[in-house]
């Protein structure tokens, strides 16, 4: 149950809105149109505290000076980002309003920042796990004690009514502004929810409310949020080709009451068929692959587009949109490995093997690097000799270009990485044009271009940020470790072993081609030099990640584990598509566990008995010696298969009917 209230302290309390009905009145009712089961006004601080302590689900908390539109109030309380969400708004800061710092979508920073991004808008969703914060800071606030010491202190005392402490606009901060700032100051984990389109104001006094209010009766509510639901930023290719046609059938869509889910579902469909048709050759089939591939990836745009459009999110439909993408992709480079091949090129299932694999290692270094920068921001920045070295500086420039929007270098930074939108439309095009051969080598030679440019960029500022990152979420689970990473003996330097675990599986599979290709076998202690080189970066894997590149341990290993199942595949002579679809089984693995660490969650139902990277190999590797890799293959393959599946009924569907009781329905 969503529990909203309103806090109705302050001199705009008992000011009367336009209507003649008390602000705090307004807001309660509002909060009840956005969707909250229960609407409360507190009169204090204490009071508040009491409210929160005894709810069991998100709470809703905003102030009497906020004037917005309902359909704000809505957005905060359906944001998909966290759990836990402030309001951020762009207004110029009056006296006791909390300014912010962002980063990444985060507020990292609240009270009187200096260099800050944003004022606190005045309202704010708190997740169940943090309401004991909530509840703590604003007892604290309420009884005058000091703010913890790790920030600053956002208390109306005159030490923190000191410009650049705890107040802003020569004031101390209000009541609702300390409570952010101190969740801020206590590490809580806030995302930012900026107003765009709608109006959101704080008014300090009559005539600020009266122009808020017509500000906010002069917006087209319906068209803002169409509007709205296309991403504020995003991709060339998806901005120019895609989004300026796509909310047209987001509303159509929303008018006929398909959901999210299933537009998703029909997305996956054209993608299938695209494929099949990249695999049928002939011109008239790649042509009409292209133009399902495009049409597939529209209603990919489509699908997040109506669940912001309508405001129906849940975390399976996110996880099923993050899995969909990755599956759809990866079976439209099954269609092409499989057209090239059956045109006469006999490598087509590798080429589209190297897509799949550099496309993965590529996504594992995105994540894992995401979770580096969220870390830094947290921290204070350590000042070093070379604070102002190369990373400082490409830190400084490309937050340059990113605040450029529009400009050539913006987009030129925004495509050169080769983000979906853009690998699509290769691939069509390349695809209708010239076939399937040519698609994927323009797939490859532009992914690894963008990764070594990423990689390289991305290296630099690690270094320059200093920040050890896996010591903040579960790495173990995240590795995707199993049995003997928990029991053999801890080495030193994970990334140096899991790096040399890759290249040696890459020579690996270098030496099978060559030996494959020349009629002759693999020698067995080819296979078991390997094995003890990825036995030894399971070794590595539990040593503390202490090191500024060790973001990249996690790619190391998923790129070790595929290259040796690769190898072993053809050393053993195992049919190119039972390797695809070995590794295609890993893949859909391995991105469960990367929607998990974004948003935070547990490990899967059955995760325990994936065996985990390293017991996968090792039973490859018994199998090449033992000459049964086919049966290996598609053995482990089946299992992996059925144990992914079962977990996804489990957490999607089994244990959520369990917990509420009812029956068994995802999301």
């Amino acid at each position: 149950m969503t529990l909203a209230i309103v806090l109705a302290a302050g001199p705009a309390a008992g000011r009367p809105t336009e209507g003649g009905e008390p602000p705090a009145d307004r807001l309660a009712a509002q909060w009840r149109r956005a969707g909250a089961d229960d609407v409360r006004i507190a009169a204090d601080l204490a009071e508040l505290a009491d409210l929160v302590a005894g709810a069991t689900g998100p709470v809703l908390v905003s102030g009497v000076d906020l004037v917005a539109h309902t359909a704000v109030l809505k957005h905060l309380a359906t944001s998909p980002v966290g759990p836990t969400v402030a309001l951020v708004l762009t207004d110029p800061p009056a006296a006791g309003q909390a300014t912010v710092r962002e980063e990444r979508g985060q507020v990292v920073e609240a009270g009187a920042v200096a260099d800050a991004t944003g004022v606190f808008g005045g309202a704010l969703r708190v997740g169940p796990a943090d309401l004991p914060a909530l509840a703590e800071a604003a007892r604290r606030a309420a009884g005058g004690i000091p703010a913890p010491a790790s920030a600053p202190d956002p208390r109306p005392t005159e030490t923190a009514s000191a410009p650049g402490v705890g107040a802003v606009g020569g004031g101390p901060l209000a009541d609702l502004d300390r409570l952010v700032a101190d969740l801020a100051a206590r590490g809580t984990l806030i995302f930012a929810h900026r107003v765009r389109l709608l109006v959101a104001h704080r008014a300090g006094d009559a005539a600020q409310r009266r122009a808020a209010e017509a500000q906010v009766a002069a917006v087209d509510e319906d068209r803002a949020e169409l509007k709205l639901s296309v991403k504020e930023r995003d991709d060339f290719f998806t901005t120019f080709f895609v989004s300026t046609w796509s909310p047209y059938v987001t509303k159509a869509a929303a008018r006929i009451g398909i959901g999210p889910t299933g537009v998703t579902m029909v997305s996956v469909a054209f993608a299938v068929a695209a494929a099949v048709l990249f695999g049928v050759g002939g011109r008239p089939a790649l042509v009409a692959g292209a133009v399902l591939l495009y049409l597939g990836f529209v209603l990919d745009c489509v699908d997040g587009q109506l669940a912001r459009y309508t405001r129906h999110f849940s975390a399976w439909g996110g996880w099923l949109d993050t899995m969909a993408d990755r599956f759809k992709e990866y079976v439209v480079y099954a269609g092409l490995g499989y057209g090239a091949t059956h045109a006469g090129f006999r490598y087509g299932w590798a080429l589209a093997l190297a897509a799949m694999t550099l496309q993965t290692v590529r996504h594992m270094t995105d994540t894992w690097y995401g979770a580096l920068h969220d870390e830094a921001a947290r921290r204070p920045k350590v000042v070093t000799g070379d604070a102002g070295g190369i990373g400082g500086k490409l830190n400084a420039a490309s937050t340059r270009v990113q605040a450029d929007t529009g400009s050539v270098s913006y987009w030129l930074k925004r495509t050169v990485v080769f983000p979906i939108g853009e690998r699509w439309a290769l691939i069509a095009l390349a695809a209708a044009l010239f076939g399937p051969l040519v698609a994927l080598c323009a797939v490859l030679v532009w992914g690894t271009l963008a990764f070594a440019y990423t990689g390289a960029l991305r290296t630099l500022r690690a270094r320059w940020m200093k920040v050890p990152v896996l010591t903040t979420v579960d790495a173990g689970l995240h590795r995707d470790d199993g049995l003997l990473t928990r029991t053999l003996p801890t080495a030193r330097r994970p990334l140096l072993v899991a790096v040399v675990a890759a290249l040696g599986a890459a020579g690996l599979l270098v030496w099978a081609l060559w030996a494959v290709h020349g009629g002759r076998d693999l020698p067995h202690w080819a296979a078991v030099f390997v094995l003890v080189l990825l036995l030894g970066a399971a070794q590595g894997a539990r040593a503390p990640h202490a090191g500024a590149l060790d973001w990249l341990v996690p790619a190391a290993l998923r790129a070790a584990e595929y290259l040796f199942a690769i190898a072993v595949g053809v050393a053993g002579r195992a049919p190119a598509w039972l390797i695809f679809a070995y590794v295609l089984v890993l893949t859909l693995h391995h991105y469960d566990l990367t929607a998990r660490l974004e948003k935070r969650q547990s490990a899967p139902p059955l995760h325990a008995v994936t065996l985990g990277w390293e017991g996968r190999s090792l039973l490859l590797g018994i199998a090449l010696i033992a000459g049964i890799a086919s049966i290996a293959l598609a053995t482990l393959g089946t299992y992996l298969l059925v144990v992914f599946v079962a977990s996804v009924v489990l957490a999607w569907v089994v244990l959520p009917a369990r917990a509420r009781g009812g029956a068994p329905s995802p999301g």
